[in-house]
């Protein structure tokens, strides 16, 4: 049904005329005389003397008829037997008629395109004519595979029979050796979706719609298959074009409709030949062997295998510290921002050049927190995708009013409320606002660098190893003289401020109760909040080369100050390095793998649902994930980062951060072990099936490991991560009227679990979902970093 909808959106106009048609008298004689076609066709196309003009002449006259006459399906399907033949005819005109034919077939229905992609022969001869030196004929072979893509049957028949390869090849040696575009306005206000319009030949045009379509179509495992050589080059002609559609659109040099008559507009949007830039880039290694993460360790730490021990051991998501730069820094250490630093115009000329900088950036767009399917996020996105900075969103302009310690939006305060849109877009007089505003004492904070600079992508891909998380971020402050940007507050993730250039004044407060935040986690701190004088208070005065640690959950906040000795005001530059732990990567999420990989073990000693005994010992392992996030809530330690898939601890099983991994593991297991909370969980279920919630929503992640699990015959000893709330509100109401008897065989499974369970089985499957959630991530970095690297 989706298929036929699109075909039909797609052609719905031209069906249309060809209604209108079939009523007149003159078109019931077309059809009569179509039924007498085919012979002729078919005799003049067989015959021995095709070299004969006057065969020659029968074929183009018979194929000529069929655009602008009706035809039957019959009468198609006749024909198109012949259409192998034909494509591969000598005569241009004829193979050029014969494709124009195929591609109008393939418009006639659903069905019809369905047919013509199920023929062998006819496809490869389509195919074949793309490479030729015959302009029209190659013309006419694209525009029949264009009408080809209509649907999705034929984009991925077109991709089983390697069109692709074939299109981005024929591209590349007919491009022209410079790129003139426009853009126009399409269907959509969106400005990701604006038609580029070429002024070149029609047939790189067709070449590259139809290249772009089926790019857009690939899978992971068919974008692999594209040799890697030619992908290369096919990615920095995309490139060419994406460069001058990139000044276009942020200059806002955009024709309106009827203009550029002289220009060939294609399908292609801004949206469009973003992702294919994209999705060419995902597989691609963007970090080669250029740096070790122990280059990382030193810059970062300035450390030895001891003081980076002492630093895990004692100061790690507890205490805040500062590692100060020394004047015998080596080059090679100090090398890991010298790059980027270059790449901002560094380093006098920096603030005034600040807009042209925000010019080349584009908008990241945010991406789920449990989204382990590229192709499934840049779906959701891709309308949006290539679009300019989005206010609040990869950019934010603000201050801190010194009077009430709030803080000031600069586009909210300076916006006319009749044209904010929601989300701002940034245009191109909204970025040279922002060198306006940085002199006006705002500081400019650009979020997801990682994904904008390809060093600072490598060195948050080291850093996110280091600590065995997936993924870590980086964002850029930009602070005038004399002002304070972000007010006090705290983060949900622990940070190392690097400060890159200039000085800073920073203040950090301890930790409120003790209790590390969550990730994605409100932050309630008020800017005005009144700290207890209690409470360990900590000051740093941060100059170049010096790097902060702060932990998740501890207020602070920082301005520029006045050099101590000649008492002058400078700006600062700093980069924030944000470690970021995601739910399945805290020592909670380790302890729900251990309860899933342990359940797992136990299937052949699992009833059946449809037993009373069945649903006791179901509903009573959930009942024990519930448990151990209620512990987690009370409890530090399972808030705290797993280390188990850190880089050094990897490298050896016997190291000290392995040992202090296992002792933690111990300590969680006896803690479960000693703590029943029955009731209490029970009570937590209750309350969200009231509330029509899903009480395992916070483990849905575990889903993914449930993928991976081999099928059993009779899988129904387990209840499905993914089952609707209504199958598990009537389970747990049978659980509940036999009470007694499910806490009984909850206690027997806790007790189990806790006696059973093995550290070494766990950690398997948790590095194996941690190596599903950093393919993405790199995917992503990747996608982004093409997209920037104009």
């Amino acid at each position: 049904m989706e298929h036929l909808q699109e075909f039909k959106k797609k052609n719905n106009n031209g069906n249309r005329k060809r209604k209108s048609q079939s009523h007149s008298n003159a078109g019931n004689t077309d059809r009569r005389s179509n039924t007498l076609t085919f012979p002729l066709l078919m005799a003049a196309a067989l015959s021995h003397s095709q070299t004969n003009t006057n065969t020659r002449t029968v074929v183009k006259d018979c194929l000529t008829k069929f655009p602008s006459h009706p035809i039957q399906p019959h009468e198609a399907t006749c024909i198109l037997s012949l259409c192998p033949l034909l494509l591969r005819s000598k005569s241009p005109r004829i193979a050029t008629l014969t494709a124009q034919f195929v591609g109008a077939v393939s418009l006639l229905s659903f069905e019809m395109n369905h047919q013509v992609v199920s023929d062998f022969h006819t496809l490869k001869a389509l195919i074949s004519l793309i490479p030729t030196s015959r302009k029209a004929v190659s013309m006419a072979a694209c525009d029949g595979l264009l009408d080809i893509c209509s649907t999705c049957l034929g984009r991925q028949r077109l991709l089983l029979f390697s069109a692709l390869g074939t299109l981005m090849f024929a591209f590349l040696e007919v491009q022209g050796s410079s790129t003139l575009i426009s853009l126009s306005t399409g269907d959509d206000v969106n400005i990701a979706s604006l038609r580029i319009g070429f002024q070149k030949g029609k047939l790189p045009v067709l070449l590259l719609n139809a290249a772009i379509i089926l790019i857009n179509t690939c899978n992971i495992e068919q974008l692999r298959k594209i040799p890697s050589k030619l992908s290369e080059c096919f990615s920095v002609s995309l490139k060419e074009v994406w460069r001058e559609a990139h000044k276009k659109m942020i200059n806002s040099d955009i024709l309106g409709a009827g203009q550029g008559m002289n220009l060939y507009f294609s399908n292609i949007t801004i949206s469009d030949l973003a992702e294919s830039i994209f999705r060419l880039s995902i597989n691609v290694d963007q970090f080669p062997a250029l740096m070790s993460s122990n280059i990382v360790e030193r810059r970062i730490f300035w450390s030895n295998e001891d003081d980076f021990k002492h630093f895990i051991l004692n100061q790690w998501e507890v205490l805040p510290c500062v590692v100060r730069r020394f004047s015998s820094a080596s080059l090679e250490v100090d090398e890991i921002f010298t790059s980027f630093m270059q790449s901002l115009y560094f380093k006098d000329s920096f603030p005034s050049v600040l807009s042209s900088i925000l010019q080349d950036l584009i908008s990241c767009l945010p991406i789920d927190s449990d989204e382990l399917d590229i192709l499934n996020f840049l779906m959701e996105v891709r309308n949006k995708l290539g679009c300019p900075l989005i206010n609040e969103q990869d950019i934010r302009v603000l201050r801190t009013d010194n009077q009430f310690k709030q803080e000031v939006h600069f586009f909210q305060e300076n916006s006319d409320s009749c044209r904010v849109k929601t989300p701002h877009v940034l245009c191109l007089d909204d970025m040279l606002k922002c060198q306006e505003a940085y002199n006006d004492g705002y500081t400019v904070a650009l979020r997801g660098m990682e994904f904008r600079f390809e060093r600072v992508a490598l060195i948050v891909d080291r850093l996110a190893s280091i600590f065995g998380q997936p993924s870590a971020g980086a964002n850029m402050y930009l602070t005038p003289p004399n002002s304070q940007g972000l007010a006090r507050h705290y983060d949900d993730h622990c940070v190392f401020v690097c400060q890159i250039f200039g000085s800073k004044q920073w203040k950090i407060f301890s930790q409120p109760n003790g209790q590390l935040p969550r990730l994605y986690d409100p932050c309630n701190i008020l800017n005005n909040e009144t700290i207890d004088s209690t409470r360990d208070c900590y000051n740093f005065f941060l100059n170049e080369g010096d790097v902060l640690y702060i932990p998740r959950g501890c207020p602070h906040e920082a301005c520029t100050h006045c050099d101590k000795q000649d008492g002058s005001v400078g700006f600062s530059l700093h980069l924030t390095l944000g470690v970021e732990v995601e739910p399945p990567f805290e020592w909670e999420g380790f302890m729900h793998i251990a309860l899933f990989c342990w359940n797992r073990t136990q299937h052949h000693c699992h009833p059946s649902l449809k037993s009373l005994s069945g649903i006791l010992n179901v509903m009573s392992t959930r009942l024990l994930h519930i448990v151990i996030g209620l512990i987690g809530n009370s409890d530090p330690a399972f808030r705290k980062a797993c280390l188990v898939a850190a880089a050094s601890s990897q490298s050896n099983t016997n190291s000290w951060l392995d040992q202090c991994q296992r002792t933690i593991f111990s300590y969680l297991i006896n803690k479960i072990s000693r703590e029943p909370r029955f009731q209490e969980a029970l009570k937590s279920v209750e309350a969200a099936i009231e509330r029509n919630e899903d009480p395992f929503q916070q483990i849905k992640w575990l889903r993914y490991l449930n993928q991976e699990r081999e099928s059993v015959e009779g899988h129904d000893w387990d209840l499905d991560w993914d089952v609707g709330s209504t199958e598990i509100k009537d389970i747990f109401s049978v659980y509940v009227e036999y009470k007694e008897m499910a806490e009984r065989v909850f206690m027997d499974v806790k007790s189990k679990f806790c006696n059973e369970v093995s550290y070494d089985d766990v950690t398997a499957n948790y590095k194996l979902l941690h190596e599903k959630y950093e393919e993405v991530r790199k995917q992503y970095m990747n996608g982004m970093l093409s997209l920037h690297s104009i």
